[in-house]
């Protein structure tokens, strides 16, 4: 990375997190009891700034939120972590919310995202936040804002020598022409399977899908597998990180955030493709042993300590 770039900026969307844990998920027209409950900072772009920030990263967040409690709580939480944030206020609409629901024996998620005035975040927004973008080592997206918003913040970042990541989560329709921009790709199993119409649920389908996005045009695909960890797949390597085991799995809700951004925070450092991979592996690992998406991430020491352990 040049002297002039550093840090991480990252386009996204904030929305507080209602988390409902119960032993399964109700049928239609069905109330159950559940096991507990807890509203925390969420959205996966304010998510991975934390993670970022938490292992050390100078972190700019560029977004829209509504003037209203939960506002108040995704400033809260920016000013806490040392985040920079570039935000449109908006008085006509809330701030975005999502429910998740935990299953109480396996920690595995279900999660529905109403995003909000975040859903009004236009190419104008980004490009009044174009200085941060463009003064930054990597960019960060995904698709919770509109994809119009994304594709030109990923256009400015490109023109500007940034290295690009691209989380495209939750997966939707995309013009094929934003691979073309993004150095890295980041999808899920099921994000991989939507976008390039290949089963993905092992590691050579996991290749195959990741030649396709090659083929449109994204410099590396890494494809995150859950618990097999995440495939780095390049035109001239395909190689598998392994994941961290760690127990307990408490709650899977945020690994992929985390995964990101701590992907993100070492390439900012300069460390290699598969290093950062396996750094992000690492931070997702440590993750999922703790309740909430945002208030999970670890910090860089403990992240350092379980490196050093493998």
């Amino acid at each position: 990375m040049t002297e002039e770039k550093s840090g991480i900026a990252i386009l996204g969307v904030f929305v507080a997190d209602l988390a409902f844990r119960a032993d399964r998920m109700p049928a239609m027209g069905e109330t159950i009891f559940g096991t507990g409950f807890k509203m925390g900072p969420g959205g996966k772009g304010s998510n991975q700034s934390v993670a970022a920030a938490r292992l050390g990263a100078r972190v700019t967040f560029i977004s829209r939120l509504g003037q209203d409690d939960f506002g108040a709580v995704a400033q809260s939480t920016w000013r806490t972590e040392g985040i920079t944030a570039r935000i449109v206020e908006s008085p006509d609409g809330p701030t975005g919310a999502a429910f998740i629901y935990v299953n109480e024996r396996t920690g595995e998620n279900a999660i529905i995202v109403a995003p909000g005035v975040a859903e009004s975040i236009s190419a104008e927004d980004v490009e009044s936040a174009a200085d941060a973008i463009r003064g930054a080592a990597v960019f960060v997206t995904q698709l919770e804002q509109p994809a119009e918003a994304a594709h030109r913040a990923l256009e400015i970042a490109r023109a500007a020598g940034v290295a690009t990541v691209f989380n495209p989560a939750p997966a939707a329709p995309v013009d094929d022409t934003i691979y073309a921009l993004c150095d890295y790709v980041t999808p899920n199993e099921s994000e991989a399977a939507f976008l390039t119409n290949l089963p993905v649920t092992n590691v050579e389908e996991a290749r195959k899908a990741g030649d396709v996005f090659l083929d449109k045009g994204a410099g590396t695909a890494l494809i995150t597998l859950g618990e097999a960890g995440a495939l780095l797949h390049t035109p001239t390597e395909s190689t598998l990180v392994p994941a961290f085991e760690i127990d307990p799995v408490v709650e899977t809700a945020g690994a992929g955030d985390a995964f990101n951004g701590g992907f993100a925070a070492a390439l900012a450092m300069g460390m290699p493709a598969a290093e950062a991979a396996r750094f992000g592996c690492a931070t997702a690992g440590l993750s999922v042993t703790r309740h909430g998406t945002a208030p999970s991430m670890p910090t860089l020491a403990e992240v350092e300590a379980l490196l050093a352990r493998r």
